[in-house]
């Protein structure tokens, strides 16, 4: 079976970060709890309501596509997408089908087809009814039911369950940096579905899609699991069904759902309530003005960081995956000028700060005084202690100074003869006591190899 090549082509919706949703003037609030707060009689589908296009949340497609490389549309317009389900008011949604906003780019080595818009639909809550007379029954919160939707279609060149990971991962990277999305996926605000299919001769096989898959860990685990499952069918002569089927966390199963519907089964037609956009009249949607507006992107910003060649590989992505710890690491790396100065800021920043901001994640110290604090402990003046209580608190730690330290010194030796004279006899135990009564004394403010230096300085 190993015989088979793995073919996967990913589609990818994700929720759009708008004030409203794409079609009316309700919030877009995907943190809500409260049910069917955020409607109207636009996103409700009343008679009569006549929808009008969110400019925001077309920008933030035209953005992603110009990070991508993409082909922006001069011309573009929105479908209706005919199809019957509870959480689709209207009995269509309104998508777009031969002109979206978006063709072809690149993502993670990945090519695209096609990025478009859309709107999103209302979350089902199916309950059993358990303990009480009512039985099974469904409800539908419609909060969620218009809120923008770009969806993603990749090419079918991906040939690992690994590569499909990787790419989502830089998808949901891409459009926190942008700005155009969070994209949790614990949230339902980024989905994943893969066309997965198998084949011996370099074709493309019959494809089955796994929809509404919710980790990065479920999209590698359904696609291998599926590639197993179609080359075994196979093997035994059985003929792969085109259908979709769902993945089944706790049994690490995909399981069949229904016939794999084509794009004639929903009977696309441009929406006649909708105006057709022709971009090229809009300068602030010209590729140009979207390239000059986008923030460092994760590619080039991973390749500047291992240019500094400082940083290790897991050190790199958690700048990157991480916009206030990179930035406030770029704000630091213009006041220091030397690799090791860099590379001791960097320590700081990606074990005590980041550590400090786990539990606080609204602190984070001036840029200035980390830099204070990086140069003071790399001449010397501060130890690892010292440096890290001054990052954290915000003051820079008392120091023993240098002109005192005899007096301190003199004071150990006197108190403790006996190890002065296990430290002559060869014991090197008997130097670290030292130093130890030395940082007990200064209550921490002396600088340990300071100490070292003159306590052998003393005792020869």
């Amino acid at each position: 079976m190993s015989e088979y090549r793995l073919t996967v082509g990913l589609e990818v919706h994700a929720e759009l970060r708008t004030e409203t949703k794409m079609f009316c003037a309700c919030r877009n609030a995907p943190d809500e709890r409260a049910p069917n707060v955020h409607v109207c009689p636009v996103c409700l589908a009343h008679p009569g309501t006549l929808p009008v296009i969110n400019k925001q949340a077309v920008h933030n497609v035209l953005r992603m596509g110009v990070a991508m490389d993409g082909t922006l549309a001069d011309y573009t317009e929105f479908d209706r997408k005919n199809y019957f389900y509870p959480d689709i008011p209207k009995g269509y949604q309104i998508s777009q089908y031969q002109h979206p906003l978006v063709r072809g780019g690149t993502l993670a080595g990945v090519a695209l087809t096609r990025v478009h818009l859309e709107e999103d639909t209302a979350r089902s809550q199916h309950t059993l009814g358990k303990g009480t007379s009512e039985g099974e029954k469904s409800l539908v919160d419609y909060n969620r039911a218009g809120v923008p939707l770009l969806e993603l279609v990749t090419e079918p060149v991906i040939h690992s369950a690994e590569d499909a990971g990787r790419f989502a991962r830089e998808l949901q990277l891409l459009l926190r940096s942008v700005g155009a999305g969070e994209a949790n996926m614990e949230k339902g605000e980024m989905r994943l579905e893969a066309n997965i299919s198998v084949s011996k001769d370099g074709t493309l096989g019959t494809k089955v899609e796994v929809k509404n898959i919710n980790s990065f860990r479920s999209v590698e685990r359904a696609i291998a699991f599926e590639a197993a499952r179609q080359s075994a069918a196979l093997e035994k002569g059985e003929v792969i069904v085109q259908e979709t089927r769902g993945w089944d966390e706790a049994a690490q199963k995909t399981f069949s759902q229904r016939k794999k519907e084509s794009s004639h089964d929903y009977r696309y037609f441009p929406d006649p309530d909708l105006p057709k956009l022709v971009l090229s009249e809009l300068p602030e949607c010209s590729a140009a003005a979207l390239r000059a507006g986008l923030p460092e992107l994760p590619a080039a910003k991973r390749a500047r960081l291992q240019a500094l060649g400082i940083l290790q590989n897991q050190d790199i992505a958690q700048l990157v995956e991480d916009a206030v710890l990179s930035d406030f690491f770029s704000k630091v790396e213009t006041e220091l000028d030397t690799p090791e100065l860099l590379k001791t800021a960097a320590n700081f920043i990606l074990n005590d700060i980041a550590g400090e901001r786990k539990k606080n994640p609204d602190w984070m110290p001036q840029a200035a005084h980390v830099v204070a604090v990086v140069r003071a402990y790399q001449s010397g003046a501060l130890a690892s202690p010292q440096a890290k209580s001054s990052i954290l608190s915000g003051t820079m730690a008392s120091v023993t100074a240098a002109e005192t330290l005899p007096a301190l010194v003199a004071g150990i030796i006197d108190a403790h003869p006996q190890v002065v004279a296990d430290y002559k006899a060869g014991k090197g135990a008997a130097l670290q006591f030292l130093i130890g009564q030395g940082m007990k004394e200064s209550k921490g403010s002396a600088n340990p190899q300071a100490l070292r230096e003159a306590i052998q300085k003393i005792l020869g």
